[in-house]
């Protein structure tokens, strides 16, 4: 018995192994148990001296996230793949239909606002989660993420990594199917 045991336990890992391969499932999607929920309750402070059109940006909190479509980025300026998906990000905030806001997780202001300066700043208000705190209540696994949000204040997409120019196409697509609903 004491032979056979490693046996089908080594049987019984390659049978879970082979189911999920096989499963058709993309392994870089990760499921979000916030899809099609409210967004979390929260209330961010601005990105000090932070300011557009010589006025200052505003933070945000799930209140301000009603009324439109709404696409909320989480970023920090120590993160590279936020510097690579900035400049769609900033393409995206130029369309009026869409408001684009931000999440600046565990950055230090300064160099969050040398990131928005040099790279240009697509958000309307910039709310700063020094401790992560709200990024975990928004099951947040690593920066960047990206959401949208409908205009009821649910989350109707999430999107894990950097938007890229591959798959830029595909969330503009789910930025439609929200706004149109």
């Amino acid at each position: 018995m004491i032979f056979i045991l490693p046996g089908l336990v080594f049987l019984a890992l390659v049978g879970l192994f082979a189911v999920q391969l096989f499963s058709g499932r993309n392994p870089a999607e990760l499921p979000s148990v916030l899809i099609n929920k409210p967004v979390p309750t929260f209330s961010l402070a601005p990105l000090e001296g932070l300011t557009a059109a010589g006025k200052p940006v505003p933070g945000f909190s799930n209140e301000d996230l009603k009324g439109r479509v709404t696409v909320v980025n989480v970023w920090a300026s120590w993160c590279g793949p936020c510097r690579q998906e900035h400049p769609l990000l900033v393409d995206l905030a130029k369309d009026p239909s869409i408001r684009v806001v931000g999440i600046n997780q565990r950055d230090n202001p300064d160099n969050a606002r040398r990131f928005l300066g040099a790279l240009g700043n697509p958000y309307a208000a910039v709310g700063v989660d020094p401790n992560g705190r709200t990024s975990i209540d928004w099951g947040v696994y690593g920066v960047p993420e990206t959401f949208i949000v409908g205009p009821d204040g649910t989350i109707r997409h999430k999107h894990i990594g950097p938007l890229t120019p591959e798959n830029f196409a595909g969330f503009k697509e789910r930025l439609q199917v929200v706004a149109n609903k």
